[in-house]
Parts: C-alpha cells; sequence; structure tokens
C-alpha cells in the first residue's frame, strides 16, 4: 500500500463513526466489543455518528422481510446498551445515499492489489468457488472506507479483526490527499480498547463468539433471559485448574482467560482486580459470580429491546431522523470530494 504519510487530523472535527451488520442475533461479544463502547464515548466529548450497515449486509443474500427485522433489533439493541438518540446521530446506511457515492469515487482511488490482500474476502470465500462471491463483498473495504470518510470521522472504534479495514482506508485517504494536493481527507485512528474488545465462545476459547455459530451455547445472546444466560454461563468450557493470581497464569489457558475477561469487562475492573478477588478459587465459586454479574448487566438490555421491538414504529422515527442528521454532515463532504475531482454540478 501507499508510503505516503497520514495527514495529522488537527484541523478536523473529533469525530467518531462506527457501525454494525444488522444480521440479526447481536451476542455479548458485539455488546462488550462495540456497542458499551459507542455508549461511552458518547460522553467524552466528541461527535459519535453510529450506523446500521445494511448495505454491507446485503453483499451476501438476505431475505428482504428478515433484513428489515434484522436492522429494526439490531437499533433497539444500540438504544437498549445505552447509544442514546439524542447524544448520537443513530441511522441504517441505506438512507443516507452518499455512502454508495462516495464509495464509487474511492473505489476509482483505490488499488487492486490492496483489496486482494484484505483477509475477510479470503476468509469469507473460503473453500467455497470465489467466482461466485458478489462483486460488492469483494468491494466491501471500499464502502467501510467511504463510510467512514463521507463524515471525516477522525476515531473507529473497531475489534482487532476489522484494524485492517481502518488500515486500508487511512491508505484510501492518504492516496486521494496525495493525487489531488489536498489536505481533505483525515487519517482515521483504530480504537482498539478495553479488556473483551473480542469474546471468545464459550464452547471454544480460541474461537471469536460468533452469532453465526450453529451452536447456541456458544454465545450469549442480547435477547437471551436471565436464566438462560446463568445456565450458559455455568454450562461454558473451562479447564480443570483453579483460576490463577496473576495474568501470566492465564497463558496457554484460552478459555479461563476469556471468562476472565468477560467478567473484568463487564464489570469495568482489571485482570488483575479480578484475579485478586477469585484467584486460588474453583470455577464452582467463579462461574456462578459471572453469571450474576452477566444477569444483572445484560437483562435490563434485553427487556428494553423486547420493549423497543414492540414499537417498530418508534424505531423507524429514530433511524430517520438519525439520517436526516447523517445526511446533513455527509452531503457537503461528498459534494467538496467531487469538486475536488473535477466533477461539474450545479450550484
Amino acid at each position: 500500500m501507499t508510503d505516503t504519510p497520514a495527514k495529522p487530523n488537527a484541523k478536523f472535527t473529533p469525530r467518531v463513526f462506527s457501525g454494525i451488520q444488522p444480521s440479526g442475533n447481536l451476542t455479548l461479544g458485539n455488546y462488550l466489543g462495540a456497542l458499551k463502547r459507542f455508549a461511552a464515548k458518547q460522553d467524552e466529548g466528541v461527535e459519535t455518528i453510529y450506523c446500521l450497515v445494511d448495505l454491507h449486509a446485503i453483499t451476501v443474500w438476505q431475505e428482504p422481510e428478515a433484513l428489515k427485522r434484522q436492522t429494526r433489533e439490531a437499533a433497539a439493541a444500540f438504544i437498549a446498551s445505552g447509544v442514546d438518540p439524542s447524544k448520537s446521530i443513530l441511522f441504517n446506511q441505506s438512507q443516507v445515499s452518499a455512502h454508495a457515492e462516495m464509495a464509487w469515487l474511492l473505489n476509482c482511488v483505490a488499488r487492486l492489489g490492496w483489496m486482494n490482500r484484505m483477509t475477510q474476502f479470503k476468509d469469507k470465500v473460503a473453500g467455497k468457488n470465489a467466482e461466485n462471491a458478489s462483486l460488492g463483498l469483494y468491494a466491501y473495504p471500499s464502502l467501510m472506507a467511504a463510510d467512514i470518510l463521507v463524515y471525516h470521522a477522525t476515531m473507529v472504534p473497531v475489534g482487532e479483526d476489522q484494524k485492517q479495514h481502518v488500515e486500508l482506508t487511512r491508505d484510501i485517504a492518504a492516496k486521494f490527499n496525495h493525487d489531488y494536493g489536498t489536505e481533505f481527507f483525515p487519517s482515521p485512528e483504530p480504537l482498539i480498547e478495553g479488556t473483551a474488545t473480542r469474546v471468545m465462545s464459550l464452547k471454544d476459547g480460541t474461537k471469536k463468539m460468533s452469532k453465526s455459530d450453529p451452536a447456541d451455547a456458544s454465545r450469549i445472546n442480547l435477547t437471551d433471559d436471565a436464566d438462560t444466560i446463568a445456565k450458559k454461563f455455568k454450562r461454558a468450557v473451562s479447564d480443570p485448574e483453579p483460576l490463577p493470581e496473576s495474568a501470566e497464569g492465564l497463558t496457554g489457558r484460552a478459555e479461563a482467560k476469556n471468562l476472565v475477561n468477560i467478567y473484568a469487562a463487564l464489570a469495568d475492573v482489571t485482570q488483575e482486580q479480578v484475579l485478586a478477588e477469585f484467584g486460588g478459587k474453583g470455577w464452582g465459586v467463579f462461574k456462578p459470580a459471572l453469571a450474576d454479574l452477566a444477569v444483572a448487566k445484560l437483562s435490563p438490555i434485553s427487556t428494553e429491546m423486547a420493549r423497543l421491538r414492540d414499537d417498530p414504529a418508534e424505531i423507524d422515527r429514530i433511524l430517520g431522523r438519525g439520517a436526516e442528521q447523517a445526511r446533513a454532515i455527509a452531503q457537503p463532504i461528498l459534494e467538496r470530494a467531487k469538486d475536488i475531482m473535477g466533477m461539474v454540478r450545479s450550484l
């Protein structure tokens, strides 16, 4: 990728952008790795823009009615997790056409070699006939760059597995700025923070917790009730040894590390603080404590989600208002990008 040095972001409004695909069944991993962090960012003195990326979702086949339902459910999860539509802009991507328009402009800046090195496409088509994958799936990273740059976002909360996409966004921004002799786009920073930014499966601590895992017991769904949450944690895979008294003792113990990280993230404490309390104790003590903590934190979210899902019209109103706010930021940036590239438009 380009070696053009990144431009400083000092002249840009501090602005956070991030999004989640509305593919249904959001999990504890989505909450700890994204939603909880999104809510916290609202009170840090930066603009926060959060998006349900339904254009990304259709890079693979989606049943239309299911996509609508899942988009509303994901919006409910954002709000129930603390994302306040009066503090943050919350909308679904397809309502703001500037995303798609900016994606085409950036498709013409991004290099084919860069796209070929993106690991997520390779992972998604592994063992399949890549020729049958949609062009949208291949160009997904360029659309993600457009999502970020169309708002001049300076910070992007992501999990470790998405960091490569933000790095690509920085390369595309730098190449655009270099090619057109401008400092128009910022160089967004990936924000990877927190104890459990990558939550692992409750059945296999070496695999990421996934909403697509066929084993429901491998994850905590945000729609799970209190009894289900408690049962899943009490049956989570661990190991025969008691908890260590220091973080170094978690090395090579994937399941133990995952459960400690989940407790730490839910309680807003460090690994060390968890182990100071539970070090030397067995799983018969720790798992019930973790289950009780998870129920206390997650049950109010599942209850609020259920209430919101019963009023889809209100969710649609919230997303519509958010889209209006998003367009007000994105459209001038898109039009200025067109001007820079030499496109004629009426004023």
